[in-house]
């Protein structure tokens, strides 16, 4: 099994609010790879004396322990104890119910010696490679069809789609939400390969449109991870007038994570 993890903070002086795990069971049977990614607060208060470093790695952690040490458990349901967990941690100090608490998008997959599963919650993406090389993206697309205007503000955002019905998701303090997520199961011998890729590393397919899903994995394959971060970055850089960037920071967080099964 081959294993690659790149992570990139889109500002060198600003702490990385992407997680990524890999995880091998003591068993050496199958494994699991975990990514989320922090959701940047606007300037103003969350309600929290905590920063979102803080949480991702309490909920990464969290999500990653259950989902390896409890592999008859459903992904949603591994997701919604993370959650609840985390919540517990600084409910007693905290606001938890502040629209800004702290939170993060989901991708979480686990395999064992006969199936692939997968969760997917909010705008980061997994990548599935077949044995004859086709990729299929799961993707929580409920953010990107939303009419511009429900996003033209941030106060429009938290009032009117952020965890709200019709709307969409992230993972916060409500561990119902784990039920929002994309998920699913493929026989293990459907699938060669896979990547987790937080939306700051998706640019180069979803915002700069250098290529297909497919374009992406064969990347990944032939030059790694950190060629694709690399290529990003330049795009970004090159974006000076925001063409494709629009209202977008110039450099996100950026993190992908390559599994050859």
């Amino acid at each position: 099994m081959h294993t690659e993890v790149v992570s990139e903070p889109g500002d060198p002086a600003r702490p990385n609010e992407d997680f990524a795990a890999v995880a091998l069971p003591a068993s050496g049977q199958g494994g699991a790879v975990v990514v989320l990614d922090g959701v940047t607060p606007p300037r103003g208060g969350t309600g929290c004396l905590h920063s979102v470093p803080w949480y991702i790695a309490r909920l990464g952690g969290a999500l990653t322990e259950l989902t390896v040490s409890l592999p008859d458990v459903p992904l949603s349901e591994a997701l919604s104890r993370a959650i609840a967990r985390t919540a517990a941690a600084h409910a007693a100090t905290c606001d938890l119910s502040h629209p800004r608490t702290p939170q993060a998008t989901v991708v979480v997959a686990r395999w064992g010696t006969q199936a692939v599963e997968y969760l997917v919650l909010s705008d980061s993406a997994l990548l599935l490679e077949s044995p004859e090389g086709s990729v299929t993206a799961v993707l929580d697309d409920r953010l990107s069809r939303l009419p511009r205007a429900s996003l033209a503000t941030d106060a429009i955002v938290d009032s009117t789609v952020r965890n709200k019905e019709g709307g969409f998701f992230t993972a916060a303090a409500d561990p119902a939400v784990a039920d929002r997520a994309v998920t699913g199961t493929l026989p293990r011998r459907e699938v060669r390969a896979l990547a987790a890729l937080t939306d700051g590393a998706t640019r180069w397919v979803e915002r700069f449109h250098e290529g297909t899903w497919e374009d992406c994995f064969r990347l990944l394959r032939k030059e790694g991870a950190r060629a694709l971060v690399q290529r990003v970055r330049t795009l970004e850089t090159a974006d000076t007038e925001r063409v494709f960037l629009r209202r977008s920071k110039t450099h996100d967080d950026a993190t992908v994570v390559l599994v050859g099964l």
